[in-house]
């Protein structure tokens, strides 16, 4: 037992464990999720941020020492977003065929998210600097932050709150979708992998291509889309407004 407790202090306090850690869970949690038949409540995302917080909190290692060894895979994230490009360029007919829908699609969605948020939270009687946090909801993380930033929110509040939205997203959609009665022909792919890259940004395009390579495309695309326009748009307005 002692010799257990000083290799695991030893491993703990090393980039090993970060990058171990979240590998082993993960590719659990894919088989798992796999064998359940990809159930939308058995997104590998989902436990795999839950098993590793658990296993944090239990045995005090801090967050830092953590990230020091998953940084590596944080890195990837980067690599992975910009492979999102091949396959809309395997769809570039299409996208050049209603680029105009897809456009007003993704300006349409941008302001319902960010809107619908700002309201809820002005309507809970939430603090100033946490209803800002609230806009960029439906943008991935990174960008989230950097527009909480800009306008007066607090950037790791921000971050919390998309990836809860994108955890969200890619755990209703399905039913959602289903309760709406979208279609799964192509132009169903289409609408159904657009509306979650648009609500529930990365995570969600990783669910829709998990599913249907379509879906997954189109998500990616609203992904890019929510990011430039978002970018743009939600400072331009809290400047103006």
């Amino acid at each position: 037992m002692p010799n257990f407790v000083e290799l695991w202090v030893y491993l703990s306090s090393t980039p090993l464990f970060g990058l171990t850690a979240t590998l082993v869970v993960y590719v659990l949690a894919q088989a798992v999720y796999v064998r359940l038949q990809q159930a939308p409540w058995a997104n590998p995302v989902l436990w795999t941020v839950l098993a590793i917080a658990s296993v944090l909190l239990a045995t005090g290692v801090s967050y830092p020492t953590y990230f020091a060894g998953a940084q590596f895979i944080h890195f990837l994230l980067g690599p992975a977003v910009v492979a999102l490009a091949w396959p809309l360029w395997e769809r570039r007919a299409a996208l050049a065929l209603h680029w105009r829908a897809l456009l007003l699609a993704a300006v349409a969605g941008g302001l319902a998210a960010s809107g619908s948020a700002l309201a809820l939270g002005w309507a809970a009687g939430l603090p100033l600097d946490v209803v800002l946090s609230l806009a960029p909801k439906s943008v991935t993380a990174p960008v989230a932050m950097g527009i909480a930033d800009k306008i007066g929110g607090i950037p790791a509040l921000a971050a919390v709150f998309a990836v809860i939205t994108g955890m969200v997203g890619a755990l209703s959609g399905k039913y959602l979708f289903a309760a709406l009665k979208i279609p799964t022909d192509p132009a169903g792919w289409m609408a159904r992998g657009f509306s979650l890259g648009t609500a529930a940004h990365g995570i969600g395009a990783a669910r829709a291509l998990q599913v249907n390579a379509d879906a997954g495309a189109y998500a990616g695309l609203a992904l890019g889309l929510q990011v430039v326009l978002a970018s743009l748009l939600i400072p331009l307005a809290f400047r103006l407004f």
